[in-house]
């Protein structure tokens, strides 16, 4: 089966964020939105139909999760990953960002520390500092062909003089999208566990993988890792089903699986509702082909964002991601030789060009005169808004 990825949908008036939300996050409800990381491609058929066949039954009454739901996600990791994870050793979550808090509200204090890597996505920060944790920087180091890599060095030294009880880590990384490969994660391994560090691997991109590029679980590069990690996943933007909420938790150290799953249990945190098992499963049993031919299409997506950019508005350069469909903008040369340009950037692109993007900066002030650029989109569609950036940049 051929799976269309270049019919426009029109999703207003869906209530959904990336177009429903754009008046009240930026003054302007005519943008085109290339911001909130889903995808403007339907979702593929067999999840539907699954979905459909449910909801036809006219009870939507307490549900019991079966047994497939589970053997799917494990499936799943061991034939897209070659991750083996038990039965035992998984459970479910209601979203990545809501797992997040969980996590750093089971197993630290308010006032403990939590160390990340900016720039990285925002509720990195936001999630601990809500609940009282104090953050501590560990920024990437960008090189100068403009691709990132972990200053390790730093990494440690932070550890020994803050001290901090947990690391939260994005592999692949957001909004960059780098995989990071298996040397970088052992030695982040061997650093946080000489240190008593636990660490949140957030791998909700995991799927994405382009270019041939292998996804790489933090808990599987070494038996240290597998002991500190708390694993993230799911199918949301594999399968562009945000909306259902639907995530899964791996955690191979007994004591902390134990501890943290019990008390997931006990609150009911762990408990799918009947349209998560039935999309997840539908997902993760089908979803083989729909998905190759989506990277396929976001790889051509990323090649031509890159030769329009290199021809036509070469002030802007693309970071290539290695996973995703999310795509790192330098866009300092717009305002060559001038710092402190995100509040510029924000005006050029809403005002100027009509889009509506992420402001580097919300990763971080280490993302100062980046932008976030979603080119999970019908390819007609990115050309407009490359289009209208080329547009504003020539008046």
């Amino acid at each position: 089966m051929i799976y269309d990825f270049d019919t426009y949908i029109d999703r207003r008036g869906t209530d959904c964020v990336k177009y429903d939300e754009l008046e009240k996050r930026y003054g302007r409800a005519d943008l085109l939105p290339a911001w909130v990381a889903d995808m403007d491609f339907p979702v593929q058929p067999e999840i539907t139909d699954a979905l459909q066949k449910r909801i036809a039954h006219p009870i939507y009454g307490y549900g019991s999760v079966p047994e497939e739901f589970w053997q799917s996600i494990i499936n799943w990791l061991v034939r897209r990953h070659g991750w083996k994870v038990g039965r035992d050793e998984i459970s479910f979550v209601p979203g990545v960002v809501k797992a997040i808090g969980f996590i750093v509200n089971h197993f630290t204090q308010p006032g403990d520390k939590i160390i990340i890597q900016p720039p990285v996505y925002h509720p990195f920060t936001f999630v601990p500092e809500a609940n009282r944790r104090h953050l501590v920087h560990n920024p990437l180091r960008r090189l100068a062909d403009g691709n990132y890599e972990m200053d390790l060095e730093d990494l440690e030294k932070k550890i020994i003089e803050n001290k901090p009880k947990m690391m939260i880590l994005c592999n692949p990384h957001n909004p960059i999208g780098i995989q990071w490969d298996s040397d970088t994660l052992k030695k982040v391994a061997s650093i946080c566990h000489s240190h008593g560090v636990k660490v949140i691997s957030d791998e909700i991109h995991e799927d994405l993988m382009l270019w041939g590029t292998r996804h790489i679980p933090f808990a599987s590069v070494s038996p240290e890792a597998e002991e500190i990690s708390i694993t993230l996943g799911a199918p949301s933007k594999t399968f562009n089903i945000a909306g259902i909420v639907s995530s899964w938790v791996v955690i191979k150290n007994k004591e902390m699986r134990d501890s943290f799953f019990s008390w997931m249990a006990g609150n009911e945190f762990d408990a799918p509702n009947f349209v998560a098992v039935t999309a997840t499963i539908a997902a993760y049993e089908n979803g083989d082909k729909w998905l190759d031919q989506l990277i396929g299409y976001l790889e051509k997506n990323q090649l031509f964002l890159e030769e329009y950019l290199k021809t036509r508005i070469p002030s802007i350069k693309a970071v290539r991601p290695q996973a995703s469909f999310l795509t790192w903008l330098d866009c300092r040369g717009i305002y060559p030789g001038e710092m402190s340009i995100h509040d510029k950037l924000d005006r050029f692109f809403v005002d100027q060009a009509g889009l509506a993007l992420n402001n580097g900066f919300i990763f971080g002030q280490e993302g100062e005169g980046f932008m976030r650029f979603n080119i999970g989109c019908p390819r007609h569609i990115l050309q407009t808004a490359l289009e209208k950036i080329a547009k504003a940049l020539n008046s």
